[in-house]
């Protein structure tokens, strides 16, 4: 079996410092009121009934509620728009952008991803014997902006506040062009955070699993509770690679070299872990990642795992997590149990199913990523790559591991991406004129599989 190629890994790192450092802000926020309200109002039919009952119309509400006043003094109160401000743009923007064609093909490719990613743990096919979550059914809409903040998601607990029943998903406008790794972070986004926030008390539980089996395993105090109380990061790692595969674990460490290296001038990740930061230090998400990895349920998972491990490795140097230092073997240790402890317990708020049975990288997933490769290998458009059974998920894992491969261009592996993700969004029913919720909805139940020709990329 071949071992995985990570060859091109400084060119896909100078990708992300190139996307990092661009200055592209995206639309301005619309800040006038009443001409804010004239372009909503012309946006609506752009959106599929679906969003236009469970975005649209409740903003529209909140707006109408909130008046011209009550809007120019919630701008005023938040001049940074960190806070309320920041999210009634956000989403204004998420409607404006998909109503007035910002960026369509690249958004629309982005849309497919956050759908697709949303629909692996909610669908009534991956979520056969758990009800359905308590907040929200209903994928994220996607928009661009803020650079200076990297992806991003405003969940449903948060957007729920001007009535949406849904989350918003944000990515930097220059990884609408280039930034390639950085759209494997949409698997913690989507597939963490929005997910972690839609179910109430997952989030509480696993923090409370996660402390348990570090302390049970003789861990210290402090150690259990630093993971612990990072609980919505750190699951959100996990659960980006249950849906995305070793993508998602190898393209964090990649993005977040690339982002390092764009803002503080070092490449490499990160070995400290200030109390005040809500995410674990880069070190141990790397470690996180190759242990996860590790439980997924593929052939190669195991090699995937030795080379992001190996990865993670190479920028080790002193671990220092707030007040306390803690040496490589216990790092990676700790984040083996962590790993296990997010991927395998059983929770109550699941109906005493884990998150790992809903969602994992099998050998199949890997067979429908190795021929999307095949097909970018091959030079021929990866728009016309047909493989049985391909999500956008598989897309996103099988361009990111191929630019990752020695010698391999970026450019026109991303260019393939955005083009194959275009056309499977224009067909996604849950885009078109009726209420589908999730794509895998829409799922034959067969009594019998009658045998068929294995199908092949092309």
């Amino acid at each position: 079996m071949n071992q995985p190629d990570i060859g091109n890994m400084d060119l896909c790192i100078k990708d992300v410092m190139e996307a990092a450092l661009d200055n592209n802000r995206g639309p301005e926020d619309p800040t006038d009121f009443q001409q804010l309200y004239t372009r909503l109002v012309a946006a609506r039919e752009k959106l599929p009934p679906l969003y236009q009952d469970r975005v649209y119309q409740p903003f529209i509400k909140a707006l109408d509620e909130l008046s011209e006043k009550g809007f120019a003094e919630l701008l005023r109160r938040d001049p940074n728009r960190e806070q309320a401000a920041g999210l009634l743009l956000d989403i204004a923007q998420a409607i404006l952008q998909n109503g007035e064609g910002y960026e369509d093909r690249a958004t629309d490719a982005f849309q497919e991803v956050v759908s697709d990613l949303y629909d692996g743990f909610l669908s009534a096919s991956d979520r056969n014997g758990i009800k359905p979550p308590d907040l929200s059914v209903t994928a994220p809409l996607v928009k661009w902006g803020r650079p200076e903040y990297g992806p991003y998601t405003w969940t449903i607990a948060a957007a729920s506040h001007f009535g949406l029943e849904t989350g918003i998903v944000n990515l930097p406008p220059s990884h609408a062009k280039r930034g390639l790794l950085g759209w494997s972070a949409l698997s913690h986004e989507t597939a963490g955070h929005d997910i972690l926030h839609a179910d109430t008390g997952l989030l509480k539980e696993l923090a409370q699993k996660i402390r348990e089996q570090l302390l049970k395993q003789n861990f210290t105090l402090g150690l259990a509770n630093y993971w612990s109380q990072r609980v919505d990061e750190t699951a959100s790692d996990v659960l980006g690679i249950l849906n995305m595969g070793p993508a998602a674990g190898i393209g964090l460490i990649g993005y977040f070299r690339g982002l390092n290296g764009a803002w503080n001038g070092t490449p490499t990740l990160r070995n400290t872990g200030p109390e005040y930061d809500s995410h674990p230090a880069d070190i141990l998400r790397g470690y996180l990642a190759a242990e996860t990895v590790r439980l997924l349920q593929f052939d190669q998972a195991e090699a995937w795992a030795e080379v992001i491990s190996a990865e993670t490795d190479k920028d080790l140097t002193t671990i220092q997590l707030g007040r306390q230092t803690v040496d490589a073997k216990t790092a990676r240790k700790s984040a083996a149990v962590v790993a296990q402890a997010i991927t395998e317990s059983r929770l109550n708020s699941l109906e005493q199913h884990s998150l790992g049975q809903i969602q994992n990288w099998h050998n199949e997933d890997e067979r429908i990523a190795s021929q999307i490769r095949a097909h970018i290998h091959s030079e021929s458009k990866l728009h016309e790559c047909y493989v049985s059974g391909m999500y956008a998920a598989h897309v996103v894992a099988a361009s990111v591991t191929a630019s990752l491969e020695k010698n391999a261009n970026i450019e026109a592996i991303f260019a393939g991406m955005l083009a194959l993700l275009k056309e499977m969004h224009d067909a996604n029913p849950a885009w078109g004129p009726l209420y589908v919720k999730h794509r895998g909805d829409l799922t034959r139940h067969r009594a019998y599989r009658f045998p068929a020709a294995e199908p092949v990329a092309g």
